[in-house]
């Protein structure tokens, strides 16, 4: 049967149900538009949740502060606070900079001022002429060597600690617990058992 036969035979039906017919196929089309809107707002939506939730975390870290003290050469010592993303050198600029007695060559040879900074964290700038060989062997005796501030030739006094390794363990500066020796991988386990004894943050 061809199509003209087809047409024939049914014609009389679709005349009669004509617009019926018609009316069918304005509702076809409106439940396939309907599904379209609805896949797309349901896209758009998860879309919003998920930028909104990246944008939340993102504001929350933005307001996080940490505390930070920074004493001896600097125009202005004291406890600051800063971004949760701060480095040593916007402490620095916090502080008003190094003071004019500051021990500018220790500054150069030992602080990271790219470092980021920890919540609580303390760094002390020493004065120019400061015997730190000194004062940081006493202290050594009472506390240990403070790996925050102590410089290249002290950490290599350590054992196992090389001066490759001690200035490995400068530029990873500031340390809130010796254990961040090992979380930043800057020694290995062994070493760490043989230097933690000996060793401060403060």
């Amino acid at each position: 049967m061809n199509f003209h036969e087809l047409l024939k035979k049914y014609s009389p039906f679709f005349k009669q149900h004509k617009l019926s017919l018609i009316l069918a196929g304005f509702g076809l089309m409106f439940f396939v538009y309907g599904l379209i809107v609805l896949f797309n707002s349901s896209s758009s939506s998860e879309d919003i949740v998920f930028e909104s939730q990246s944008e939340a975390e993102s504001l929350k870290n933005q307001n996080k502060e940490i505390f930070a003290d920074i004493e001896g050469g600097v125009v202005k010592p004291g406890v600051y606070s800063l971004p949760l993303q701060a480095r040593i050198q916007d402490l620095l600029v916090s502080a008003g900079g190094l003071s004019a007695e500051a021990d500018r060559s220790w500054v150069a040879k030992n602080l990271n001022l790219a470092a980021k900074l920890t919540d609580g964290v303390k760094i002390y700038i020493p004065m120019a002429g400061e015997a730190l060989g000194t004062s940081t062997t006493n202290v050594e005796t009472i506390n240990g060597i403070n790996i925050n501030t102590a410089s290249e030739q002290e950490l290599d006094s350590l054992s196992g600690i090389g001066l490759v390794t001690a200035q490995k363990i400068i530029d990873n500066r500031p340390y809130s617990s010796i254990d961040d020796l090992l979380e930043k991988k800057v020694v290995t386990q062994k070493v760490f058992e043989k230097i933690k004894a000996r060793i401060t943050i403060y």
